[in-house]
């Protein structure tokens, strides 16, 4: 019995049809197998086979209770849901009857490992580094092409193409992450997209339970998350809820219309989310927003059919239990439905207390953004249960303010302390997922002067790594690869030089690293192995005042100790004037991180320009 088990399995993952006994066609079982001892003891189990709604379905286990069996529009699905609160580990059996006929499907309910629901997530004490897998480095070219998955074209040249990077790759380069100082590694979306139209980012899903075979496989991704683990880093997933790809089976064979917004017609959406929070949004304007397609290829979920609900829920939950993974970022959260959304971050975080989630939240304003996160004042008396969200306002103000005059009523650093001093709207600042850029954005460095300006460098990794919030870096930033958004998203997702056996220089190799490259890397790595365990940055209050002659000060401190950043925001040197400081300074002797150094702040009296001191003491 346990070979037939293994062999469907295996068939499943290969995405291959199961035939049985020549009468139907299993070509998907969502998901594959399930725990015993699940806090939820309900269970999904999605059929997806030709005519498979003719047949009538009985469950056989120990303990199994069969509570529905639901028909779709579509003949070719059945959904099952079966309540296990007293059934144990076992195989049982799905029966498929029809007349005289009885085919017998095992499904195995594994035992749940002991500490499953203990799983640790990300928070403050964290720093997340984002890597787009395609193009970070490429560790087994045996499957950059893959028969039957589209596109099967490898192109480097070009930056909408597939480039070969996989999750070995990967897995070879932890050393490298460990070496930086990371703790957290967030992969852009690995679920399989075979669709001709170029998914190398991953958006565009078409089986929710299966790796992309040019990544690797599913034992390929548990085994990158067991290696991280062993390193200490945690590993964050990306998921998408709100479309799939337009060559998923769900979409190309629908169960019903209603699994889809629009009835599975194409309708674009208005991109403009702020609608959900608009207390005066009209109900067309929110709807064509909520439910309209994020482009074409990327069908949108209805996620108000209760089918679908449990079906993104279980998955969510099926790879936590599955790999391990210590969180999720979830993709365009404001675009699918609140309440919807809500229930799966609460059932997720009642299957795992200790799990964290990160909800993509690109709105432009602290207040837009504040409503997202869980036990808003402004969402009340809904509570979304998203413990985490992006604070791409801070982003927008740390890549301008760098390049500014600060004054004492504006420009500059005044930004970051005149957002900062809003910090009220929301309910937990400690919680935002703070970043200088990712996938979807400029560099930080846009070109390679701004890349060469280690000044610019130096103050803003110095605040992202030491002001309030859960930091994220995007992979190349600690080597200064810079990119402009308007050449195009290919450019914002280069390859990481070193990744592919051809590439003529490996910075991977502290050997090859070389000038303002080698230098920019020491530099995030000290600041990182520093914060690492540091509980004044992860747990500290925060403190600041206005900017004064350019000079931007703020303290962070928990107990006994405490840590002082004191920018420059200026192109001259600047005086300090300590009286005004004094509540923010050191009284007397302090490590300066960033040099190593003992110095004593009252004893100076002028800061060189775009400067920056992290004072510890």
């Amino acid at each position: 019995m346990k070979r037939v088990i293994y062999l469907i399995t295996f068939l499943l993952a290969l995405g291959l049809v199961i035939p049985l006994k020549a009468s139907v066609q299993i070509k998907h079982i969502a998901p594959q197998f399930w725990w015993a001892e699940m806090k939820n003891p309900k269970l999904q189990i999605l059929l997806h086979g030709d005519n498979i709604a003719t047949y009538q379905i009985k469950v056989k286990g120990q303990g199994v209770q069969l509570d529905e069996v639901v028909l779709q529009e579509s003949p070719n699905y059945a959904i099952i849901y079966v309540d296990l609160a007293k059934a144990p580990a076992q195989t049982m059996q799905i029966e498929l009857r029809k007349g005289k006929k009885t085919i017998s499907i095992p499904y195995e309910i594994k035992q749940r490992q002991p500490d499953a629901s203990q799983v640790k997530g990300f928070d403050a004490s964290d720093v997340l580094y984002l890597i787009m897998p395609d193009r970070f480095a490429n560790g087994d070219r045996s499957n950059d092409q893959v028969r039957g998955i589209h596109p099967d074209v490898l192109d480097r040249s070009n930056g909408f193409a597939r480039h070969g990077g996989d999750l070995l790759g990967i897995e070879q380069r932890l050393d490298y992450l460990d070496s930086l100082g990371v703790t957290a590694i967030w992969l852009n979306p690995v679920q399989e997209n075979n669709t001709p139209e170029g998914s190398y980012h991953g958006y565009a899903i078409t089986d929710y339970y299966q790796i992309d075979p040019r990544f690797g496989s599913n034992e390929d991704f548990r085994r990158l998350v067991q290696q991280a683990h062993r390193r200490g880093m945690k590993v964050v997933m990306d998921m998408i809820f709100n479309h799939c790809g337009i060559h998923n089976y769900l979409y190309a064979d629908m169960p019903s219309r209603d699994w889809f917004n629009y009835d599975g017609h194409y309708r674009q959406t208005s991109y403009r989310t702020v609608t959900q929070s608009d207390a005066y949004s009209t109900d067309s304007a929110r709807r064509i927003a909520l439910d309209g397609w994020f482009v074409s290829v990327m069908p949108d979920f209805n996620q108000r059919n209760r089918h679908v609900e449990a079906y993104l829920i279980q998955n969510s939950i099926w790879w936590i239990e599955f790999a391990g993974i210590n969180g999720i970022r979830q993709d365009t959260h404001p675009y699918a439905d609140f309440d919807m959304m809500a229930r799966w971050c609460k059932a997720v975080r009642e299957e795992y207390p200790l799990f964290n989630i990160v909800g993509e939240t690109w709105l432009n304003s602290n207040v837009l953004i504040s409503y997202w996160q869980e036990h808003s004042r402004l969402a009340a008396p809904r509570n979304s249960h998203l413990p985490t969200v992006m604070d791409f306002p801070l982003m927008e103000l740390m890549n301008k303010a760098f390049d500014e005059e600060t004054g004492d009523w504006g420009g500059g650093l005044f930004r970051i302390y005149d957002y900062l001093s809003q910090d009220m709207v929301y309910p937990n600042p400690m919680s935002l997922l703070t970043f200088l850029d990712n996938h979807d954005t400029s560099r930080f460095a846009r070109d390679q002067k701004q890349a060469s300006n280690l000044d610019r460098y130096r103050q803003a990794i110095a605040m992202l790594l030491t002001v309030r919030g859960i930091p994220q870096l995007y992979y190349g930033t600690e080597i200064l690869m810079p990119a402009d958004k308007a050449h195009g998203d290919g450019a914002l997702r280069a390859d990481f030089p070193g990744g592919w056996p051809t590439d003529s220089i490996n910075l991977f190799s502290s050997a090859e690293r070389q000038g303002a490259v080698a230098e920019a890397w020491r530099l995030m790595s000290r600041l990182l192995h520093w914060r690492k365990g540091n509980a004044v940055i992860s747990r500290g209050d925060f403190k600041h005042q206005a900017p004064q002659n350019g000079l931007y000060i703020y303290k962070r401190s928990l107990t006994d100790k405490a840590v002082t950043v004191i920018f420059n925001g200026t192109d001259a040197e600047q005086k300090l004037d300590h009286s005004y400081w004094q509540e923010l300074l050191p009284t007397g002797a302090a490590r300066e991180v960033l040099t190593g150094q003992t110095i004593d702040i009252h004893q100076h009296t002028n800061l060189p320009k775009r400067s920056v001191l992290i004072l510890e003491y």
